[in-house]
């Protein structure tokens, strides 16, 4: 984890696959980091132009199933309707993640991820909030 900053994230060296920790105040700051980490190592550029709005709704048991299927829903939503998004609005309540995102379409991507996985997963409680090691499948 950084010492200096709140939140963040960077990539890890991992042999065959892209690795990224990633560390926040709470969990729905992690999923937040999460997401621009994972936008940030597949090079996104999205159009200057009109702006999407998605709403989303997640049930989970657990914190790392949430970031899973988060995660993979951006990459989802990325490949069949080619939006990043941008700005996100997330709460979480009970068991529930409600999301609003805002984004607007690829313009281009460097590189692919196939999807988030639960490889090493595991979110920690720190004395400074939550930390995750997160391995995409390329």
């Amino acid at each position: 984890m950084q010492p200096d900053s709140i939140s963040g994230f960077r990539e890890i060296e991992h042999t065959a696959d892209w690795e990224l920790e990633v560390w926040a105040p709470s969990l729905v700051d992690l999923l937040l980091q999460a997401a621009f980490g994972m936008y940030q190592l597949v090079g996104a550029k999205i159009s200057p132009g009109p702006r999407h709005i998605h709403q989303l709704r997640l049930e989970f048991i657990e914190p790392e199933t949430l970031l899973v299927d988060f995660l993979n829903e951006l990459l989802y939503i990325a490949e069949s309707e080619g939006i990043i998004f941008e700005h996100f609005d997330l709460s979480i309540e009970s068991d529930q993640l409600h999301a609003k995102l805002v984004g607007a379409p690829i313009i281009s991507m460097g590189k692919e991820i196939k999807a988030a996985t639960y490889h090493n997963l595991n979110i920690a409680e720190t004395n400074h909030g939550v930390l995750a090691n997160i391995v995409f499948d390329v």
